[in-house]
């Protein structure tokens, strides 16, 4: 059967945990460095804990070191290569080409599968086997793929493919986004991204004249993509990634909860087909619920190679849900009265709301004191009767996910056998084996009576074999022996158990195979032809590899070399269509910019637009020329 695994983000290893226990096959997390988030690093040691939990379920931990490498860094790069081997992590997630030469340094001694990050920009089959043949294990699409796409680099490509599935969209094609270094000097390449494409800005033409103010025009909805995994893995996805190594720990239990039920419905409704990639499931929680922790809106993209409403321009940040519409407002503007969407609608003390104000700025508010549909806080500047009230913070909620206690368990069948010697003392033996193979045998002296009740001992023996001992859920299987159960007390029962636990733990979890490509000594000619500073050549060794592939070389890295002109951004999105002035979906209303050059407005700083109709794509450049007035 074909694994399928659940990929969850983790910011530290307390989260890391949480991830595993609520489902996840697996965790993708930063080291020290080189992590593509630069406030989210991760010692060695805090790796290795997590790795040890991980291994428990066979589940696996993936580092990202998935930034761009400056010639100085090479060195450390290599080193914490093999630093997180040792801590145990099961694979790396890659960006720059440099790794693959280091890893061919190293020879045996590096034994890690490279996973090609999303950073890679892979959204042609032609990049797709290009980074396969290079050495890659796994790769990680673009997120504005169509299934269609997937399906065409699938039969292109033999090894694992990974799909963000839930999250934070980037605007731009992964990898390939400089708006953030020609701004600020901060590369998203190097993971100090500010995030400009969530900031406002003044859609202007070319006579200065303003077509939309103060709306965060390149924001996008979330990702959710929950409905669709099913289709996914019929197209070839294996891995479904959820986004948020930044996201705090309720995040991650509720989402990581949710996706884990939802693929386990998958495998179970077509039997022999799939299997998670990983063991042990989990009891007890909480009903998770995606509306209730943090989101713009959400959106399934270019899923089904059609556009629809991406844009979360209205309001960059997590709205939250919807609840209801302001009905009164007191005049000291300190109480104000909710008609709710549902009458079912439980408000309580400290939640958090947001709301649009007349001038488009989205005001958060908190709720002192919730007294069925009436909320108490202090004065709330900008509201007014009719506005859309949304939860951004369900308090009930976040109390709920912190106090439920969550077990993740791997299953162990138990068979007992019977034995009598001739000098009528029983002997009970417990043979154990694991959902993922392992085996203990465990054998217990009985005394010398026999049970008058054998149906009770049988009950008993039933009972304390449907229970838990550390992480090990076990059931029991099949009683045998040509002679009577003997009389056996339920405190010699737990015993044999938690011995089974103990010798169960003395041998490493039986992981299911993850892919690991040996790096060859030749791949394909390198598709593009030439290399550009999309490729983001920062080094001598990934400037060595595009050339040893037959790669013209025309640019460095936009950091090492800025263009003035450079295109900084090109996107699936458009905001033409957004704004239901495309020439091609919407002729008629298109005609009120027909011919005229746009441009993003912020602070003093223009940006132009570019509209590639053949490719159904938008670009974004700097530009010293902005509008004539």
């Amino acid at each position: 059967m074909n694994s399928l695994e659940l990929l969850a983000p983790a910011r530290n290893k307390d989260i890391g945990i949480a991830a595993i226990d609520c489902g996840a096959d697996a965790v993708y997390m930063a080291g020290p460095k080189f992590g593509a988030r630069a406030s989210a690093g991760n010692s060695m040691e805090d790796l290795a804990i997590l790795c040890s939990h991980a291994h428990r379920f066979g589940s696996r931990i993936f580092v990202t070191l998935n930034t761009i490498l400056y010639e100085e860094e090479l060195d450390e790069a290599a080193s914490a290569m093999m630093q997180v081997q040792e801590a145990g992590v099961d694979a790396i997630i890659v960006q720059d080409l440099a790794i693959l030469r280091l890893a061919q340094k190293m020879g045996k001694d590096f034994r890690l599968p490279l996973h090609a990050s999303t950073q890679c920009a892979i959204r042609t089959p032609e990049q797709a086997a290009w980074l396969e043949s290079l050495g890659f294990s796994r790769l990680i699409l673009e997120r504005e793929l169509s299934l269609e796409q997937i399906r065409v680099i699938r039969k292109a490509t033999s090894c694992e493919l990974e799909f963000f599935v839930h999250g934070a969209l980037c605007v731009c094609y992964s990898g390939q986004c400089y708006l953030s270094e020609m701004i600020a000097g901060r590369s998203a390449n190097r993971g100090a991204c500010i995030q400009a494409c969530r900031s406002k800005y003044d859609l202007v033409d070319r006579d200065g004249k303003t077509i939309v103010r103060d709306k965060a025009l390149l924001s996008l909805k979330d990702y959710r993509l929950k409905d669709r995994m099913a289709e996914l893995a019929e197209a070839g996805i294996s891995s479904f990634k959820i986004e948020g190594r930044l996201k705090n720990e309720s995040y991650v239990r509720n989402t990581v909860l949710d996706y884990s039920a939802q693929l386990d419905r998958i495998i179970e409704s077509v039997p022999g087909k799939w299997e998670r990639a990983s063991f042990g499931r989990t009891s007890g929680g909480f009903i998770p619920d995606l509306s209730k922790t943090f989101n713009r809106g959400f959106t399934e993209l270019f899923i089904d190679s059609r556009r629809g409403k991406w844009a979360s321009m209205d309001a960059a940040k997590s709205m939250g849900e919807e609840i209801g519409t302001v009905s009164g407002i007191s005049k000291d503007r300190t109480l104000i009265q909710i008609a709710p969407l549902s009458p079912d609608l439980k408000l309580s003390n400290g939640d958090g709301f947001s709301f649009v104000a007349r001038d488009g700025n989205v005001v958060g508010f908190r709720g002192d004191v919730c007294n069925g549909f009436k909320i108490r806080s202090k004065a709330i500047d900008g509201l007014f009767i009719g506005a859309r009230i949304f939860r951004n913070l369900d308090s009930a909620f976040e109390k709920e996910i912190q106090r439920s206690a969550i077990k993740r368990e791997v299953g162990v069948k138990v068979d007992i056998s019977v034995s009598c010697d001739d000098k009528g003392m029983y002997r009970l033996t417990a043979s154990a084996i694991s959902e993922d193979g392992r085996r203990a045998e465990i054998t217990s002296e009985a005394g010398n009576t026999m049970a008058d009740n054998q149906q009770r001992i049988r009950s008993l023996l039933l009972t304390q074999f449907e229970k838990s001992a550390q992480h090990y859920r076990f059931h029991l299987g099949a009683i045998a022996g040509d002679v009577p159960l003997p009389l056996v007390s339920a405190a010699c029962l737990n015993e044999i158990r938690r011995s089974l636990a103990d010798a169960l733990n003395t041998r490493t979890c039986i992981a299911k195979p993850l892919l690991n490509r040996e790096i060859p000594e030749a791949g394909l000619a390198f598709p593009s032809g030439r290399t550009s500073y999309k490729q983001n050549i920062s080094n001598s060794l990934s400037e060595e590899i595009y050339s040893q592939y037959g790669a013209g070389m025309t640019g460095k890295a936009y950091e090492l070399e800025p263009i003035a002109d450079a295109e900084l951004m090109r996107t699936k999105y458009c905001i033409r269509y957004e704004l239901g002035l495309c020439p091609k979906y919407h002729p008629q209303a298109a005609g009120k910019i027909a011919g005229k050059e746009l441009f993003l407005h912020n602070n003093g700083r223009y940006l132009a637009l570019g509209f590639d109709c053949a490719r159904c794509e938008m670009t974004v450049k700097a530009t010293a020329q902005g509008p004539q007035k």
